[in-house]
């Protein structure tokens, strides 16, 4: 009888920001670069605004400023 899990296993991701870009580094390395021209609210937003993000299915939130990355 084979074994299932129904634990999901948690992504882990890393957001930089640097030289006008956002940088998400995924768990297998792989890196993804935004400009932020495409988020106003990312580009004029403060270092605590910044930080405040959370991983979703679909990609990453930044919670004070209601906005959505894809991935």
């Amino acid at each position: 009888m084979p074994l299932f899990s129904s634990r999901k296993e948690e992504k882990k991701v890393k957001v930089t920001f640097a030289n006008g870009l956002l940088f998400v580094e995924k768990a297998d390395g792989k890196q993804q670069a935004f400009p932020l021209e495409w988020f106003p609210k990312l580009m004029n937003a403060t270092d605590e605004e910044r930080e405040d993000w959370k991983q979703t299915d679909k990609g990453i939130h930044f919670n004070q400023l209601d906005v959505d990355v894809a991935l």
